[in-house]
């Protein structure tokens, strides 16, 4: 059992709040406690969502591309992960990313529960492969231009 940094343990058994249909232990828990690393963008993009529903914020400061960490507003994104109930994620589509590639993109819509009414964040996202691990970089516009 994996206890989030509010305290809401996550069992091992149970599903994976990234909607992958494996449990948690054989999807993104390996990777917010450290034993396994992202093997694709797209693992990395549902451990990113789990750890928002989990409040896991130093994985998302350790996963986001190296030149952008000391920008990191850890305060600000601890604030707004736990203001929101996290309602599901769907990844609609991915491109490269896999085990041998150096990029990868993926968009996906992330919903959440903010102030009683249900949002939808839909965001195209690029990674970035660095020394055999995978990083955020940033969010893209439909075009594929820096949002």
């Amino acid at each position: 059992m994996s206890t989030s940094q509010s305290g809401s343990p996550i069992a091992s058994s149970a599903p994976c709040p990234c909607g992958s249909g494996k449990t948690f232990a054989a999807c993104c828990g390996p990777r917010l406690d450290g034993s396994a690393p992202a093997p694709t963008a797209e693992a990395l993009m549902r451990s990113r969502y789990t750890a928002y529903v989990c409040q896991r914020i130093d994985y998302l400061k350790d996963t986001l591309w190296p030149r952008h960490q000391p920008g990191f507003d850890h305060e600000a994104t601890a604030r707004w992960a736990a203001e929101n109930h996290w309602a599901g994620l769907t990844v609609l589509q991915t491109q490269a990313g896999t085990a041998s590639d150096r990029d990868g993109l993926v968009l996906f819509e992330a919903r959440f529960l903010s102030g009683g009414k249900l949002e939808t964040h839909r965001e195209l996202s690029r990674f970035r492969k660095k020394a055999g691990r995978w990083f955020y970089v940033e969010a893209l516009d439909e075009a594929g231009t820096p949002a």
